[in-house]
């Protein structure tokens, strides 16, 4: 495997704010100051506009953190030219960038061409043949944005590993058994630094509700057991506990070393709901102290 992704461990930071906010001085300084802060990684999503760009401001204001893509559409990037942007800014970067691959959601994908969205594991199939038919290991060098189990197997078969949005412990215990030993197993995991639980559990809801929408979150879940009750009015108390990390810092800590028992080998924080793609930088300083 990779080293980078093979190293890849520790508590790192899935953020749209270093993605889409137009500060983006104020973005490089977030990102040097994460670094300084311990955090490990820097994950990006996709849903339009040059990633690996942003990738590469993010790595060029720092000098050890790994900043991965979490993730690139393969609908929106042929695959060609991003091996040719992902060797360049290895290259240019010590290595220290991760290309992580999905298939976004249909909402996105038809937006422009309706209908284009369809069988998502053929297309991970056949975008992973024409990235190695373009010279990229995909089983050592890509890690996949996977949910479901035939996702899964193929992180594991074809892949370095997964990154999987919006799951439970239970899940990451499966997802584990599912890969195998020697994948790269790195969830995303929503954080509401608030001790109230209305409070909180109501700021989980507001990040949750959409993707109760999407029907691949929603499979996913269903398949972990939760039922129509858990999904109505934004999200049950038990559905927005077992996805959302709140509490205290320390409380979050403790979902964090969870995850990590259930088989993750790293875990990206995202802080919820942050207005106007504000960078959230008291709750990254708060979180960090007991990282």
């Amino acid at each position: 495997m990779d080293p980078t992704i093979a190293g890849l461990g520790g508590v790192g930071v899935w953020s749209r704010e270093l993605r889409y906010n137009s500060d983006r001085a104020a973005v490089r300084d977030a990102a040097t100051e994460l670094e300084e802060l311990g955090y490990t990684s820097l994950f990006i999503p996709d849903a339009g506009g040059d990633p690996l760009g942003v990738a590469d401001e993010l790595l060029s204001v720092t000098g050890s953190i790994t900043v991965a893509t979490g993730i690139l559409n393969i609908w929106m990037h042929e695959p060609a030219q991003v091996v040719r942007e992902y060797r360049a800014l290895r290259a240019r970067r010590a290595d220290r960038f991760v290309l992580g691959i999905g298939n976004s959601h249909a909402t996105i994908v038809d937006a422009d061409e309706p209908g284009r969205y369809r069988r998502p594991v053929s297309r991970m199939i056949a975008y992973l043949d024409d990235l190695a038919a373009a010279g990229l290991d995909t089983k050592e060098e890509v890690i996949l944005g996977a949910l479901g189990p035939r996702m899964l197997e193929l992180s594991g078969t074809r892949a370095a590993g997964a990154h999987p949005y919006l799951v439970t412990v239970d899940y990451l215990r499966e997802a584990r058994r599912i890969l195998g030993d020697g994948r790269l197993l790195a969830p995303e995991l929503g954080v509401v630094l608030e001790a109230d639980p209305e409070v909180a559990r109501a700021r989980g809801r507001d990040h949750v509700s959409g993707y109760l929408e999407l029907p691949n979150y929603l499979t996913n879940l269903q398949r972990l057991g939760y039922g129509d009750d858990d999904f109505a009015d934004g999200g049950s108390d038990r559905l927005i506990d077992d996805i959302v990390a709140w509490g205290t810092p320390e409380a979050v800590r403790e979902r964090i070393d969870a995850y990590l028992a259930a088989g993750a080998d790293h875990v990206c924080v995202q802080m919820l709901n942050v207005p106007d793609e504000h960078l959230p930088l008291t709750d990254w300083r708060r979180l960090a102290e007991v990282l």
